[in-house]
């Protein structure tokens, strides 16, 4: 089978596409055919070395998959062969054929095809529970989204929606929160053109906002959190600007305000009971209609280095799929 793999520490140039053998199941396992696979920010650093995880080289980056069901541990019950499933794979995902233990594996519905199913999970999940489980969003609150625009930002959107809270999308051009507005975005910020602490002030009438989802980091951070109202919730999600941002501690003090860090590819490890439970409600809530997960461009496998620099270099709206 065909697979791009990462044989050292380095940029997406480095990566390369090999044939390697066919994988073969163990106990509790599946191979999955792969019809569709997600293209995420922490693709990007796991190929660096710069990942909370660090696989074993050689590897295939590629975190969230969706395709078929080709070989299956004979001793599983409640799935078989030629299922459409979706899983999450942490990496190997960029190939023809995945390996993964089937507690990772979740049917797709019938009417979801298999780009939207591939870039489903890892944003949808991260988002839902950034604001359930860890800000405790409540409806009736208003919620500020950095980097409304991406694969995060837009999940964020919808699911703050969905919960019952204002949404103040906030982006660095008017065609990105275009497509903010289109997601459901009560309230839009240029931060490119647009003082932000201005803008949210004048929204909230100088109240702030209640909670900050925030997957960019950089000079964004501190503002938004100068800006976050009473006992405010900021959440860390990630760094999509690159740059981790130091922040005066003295800003949660002054208003109790709670800094959040949200992990959720380890939430999944640890919780796996609470963690499946959300990720079925959320696949409910999309065969309902009620998320648009957006993709914005298709790659085949070759030019998986195109994707993730598309990425690296912020031009992504939504999510990118790569098609073996």
């Amino acid at each position: 089978m065909k697979a791009i793999l990462c044989k050292e520490w380095g940029p997406p140039e480095n990566l390369v596409i090999e044939n390697i053998p066919s994988l073969k199941i163990r106990k509790g396992e599946a191979v999955i055919s792969v019809m569709a696979c997600g293209v995420n920010f922490p693709d990007t650093l796991i190929i660096q070395g710069k990942y909370q995880f660090k696989p074993q080289l050689p590897f295939s980056p590629g975190g969230e998959v969706a395709g078929v069901i080709k070989e299956l541990d004979t001793t599983v019950t409640g799935m078989k062969i030629g299922d459409r499933v979706i899983a999450l794979t942490g990496w190997g995902g960029f190939a023809e054929e995945v390996l993964i233990p089937v507690d990772r594996i979740i049917p797709i519905p019938k009417n979801i095809d298999f780009n939207t199913a591939s870039v489903f999970l890892m944003t949808y999940g991260t988002s839902y529970h950034a604001l359930k489980h860890r800000a405790k969003l409540n409806s009736k609150e208003t919620l500020l989204v950095l980097g409304g625009s991406g694969g995060i930002g837009l999940a964020a959107i919808e699911i703050g929606k969905v919960m019952g809270a204002r949404v103040i999308a906030a982006a660095s051009s008017d065609e990105k929160l275009t497509i903010c507005k289109e997601h459901g975005a009560d309230e839009l910020i240029n931060y490119s053109t647009q003082n932000l602490r201005s803008r949210i002030s004048e929204i909230t009438d100088g109240q702030g906002v209640d909670v900050v989802c925030d997957p960019v980091g950089g000079n964004l951070t501190e503002l938004a959190l100068r800006s976050t109202g009473w006992k405010g919730r900021f959440l860390i999600i990630g760094f999509a600007s690159g740059v981790i941002p130091k922040i005066p501690l003295n800003l949660p003090l002054l208003k109790g305000i709670s800094v959040i860090g949200v992990f959720w590819s380890d939430f999944t490890r640890r919780e796996k009971e609470k963690s499946t439970y959300a990720l079925r409600e959320l696949i409910a809530l999309l065969e309902q209609g009620k998320f648009r997960p957006l993709v914005s461009a298709i790659y085949p496998l070759e030019q998986a280095a195109q994707a993730l620099n598309d990425i690296l270099q912020r031009r992504v709206k939504g999510k990118i799929v790569l098609i073996p």
